[in-house]
């Protein structure tokens, strides 16, 4: 055997493996996502445009479109100010309990979303620990936006901190050292210097939470009461025309549903190929 061959084999080889695993991906990907998201869209038009509009823009399919903005536009704001609280305490500070704080924050991803749920239900539910006391002065959780809220909030809770916390932690703490040296207080330092340095990290989670919170079924479906036209959410509300085999007017839910995930993802697409080499330089710093 010669030398060349004994160096070329081994290329080829890797090129067939390669062409393996690749082919076997995008078999995966088209089996595991691009079929059922192109069944949706496909199942969601198959009677036609007039029967699509007609079941967005029905009473019932509206205040679950509104009511899942809402918790949305609840939610995010919200876990944005708590990740990046929890991550500039855990990669800035050292203190007892960071352990502990870094675990919490990963629950949500161990348990499962009905649990969540269920805690909520434990806590303010008619035999609840708060729900007499609420129910005397007329606050309602359960049933209601606040718990949805809640609930949601719960399980998209992780994806801020997680996002940035690594970016973080690689970046240091020298830049906002120095600029405490400089005079800087701690409030002039975070939106000087810390924010610019995680803002594409911090990017990317929002809209990993948004997606999640828009996307929410096993927590809501338990604290919502599933009130049509008031408590449910689109998820819920394509739960409830599916078990009532009104599959295109589910469709049509589900289309809407997957469409604010396509847009997700190509904000971030296009938010990565225009800023390509500010994020390249920020990952490496």
């Amino acid at each position: 055997m010669s030398a060349h061959q004994h160096f070329d084999n081994p290329i080829r080889g890797g090129r067939k493996s390669a062409a393996v695993f690749i082919t076997l991906t995008l078999a995966i990907f088209a089996l595991v996502l691009f079929l059922p998201l192109i069944t949706v869209f496909v199942e969601a038009f198959r009677k036609g445009w007039d029967v699509y509009v007609a079941s967005l823009t029905e009473p019932d399919a509206l205040a679950a479109v509104q009511l899942t903005l809402l918790i949305t536009a609840i939610v995010v704001p919200l876990n944005t100010v708590f990740g990046v609280a929890s991550a500039w305490a855990i990669t800035k500070f050292d203190f007892k309990g960071k352990s502990t704080l870094l675990a919490l924050i990963d629950l949500p991803f161990s348990i499962s979303p009905v649990i969540a749920g269920l805690v909520y239900v434990l806590i303010f539910g008619a035999q609840g620990w708060l729900g007499p006391w609420l129910d005397e002065r007329g606050i309602q959780i359960l049933f209601a936006a606040p718990g949805i809220a809640l609930a949601t909030a719960l399980v998209t809770f992780p994806f801020v901190a997680r996002e940035v916390i690594p970016l973080m932690q690689a970046q240091g703490s020298d830049e906002e050292a120095a600029a405490t040296t400089l005079g800087a207080n701690g409030f002039k330092t975070f939106w000087a210097v810390t924010l610019p340095n995680i803002k594409w990290a911090l990017m990317y989670g929002v809209l990993l939470c948004a997606a999640r919170a828009t996307g929410e079924f096993g927590a809501v479906s338990v604290v919502s009461g599933h009130i049509r036209g008031q408590t449910n959410t689109m998820p819920l509300h394509i739960e409830v025309l599916y078990n009532e085999y009104n599959f295109a007017a589910s469709f049509a839910v589900a289309s809407l549903l997957a469409l604010f995930a396509l847009v997700t993802l190509l904000v971030k697409t296009l938010v990565e190929t225009q800023f390509h080499d500010e994020l390249a330089a920020q990952r490496h710093r």
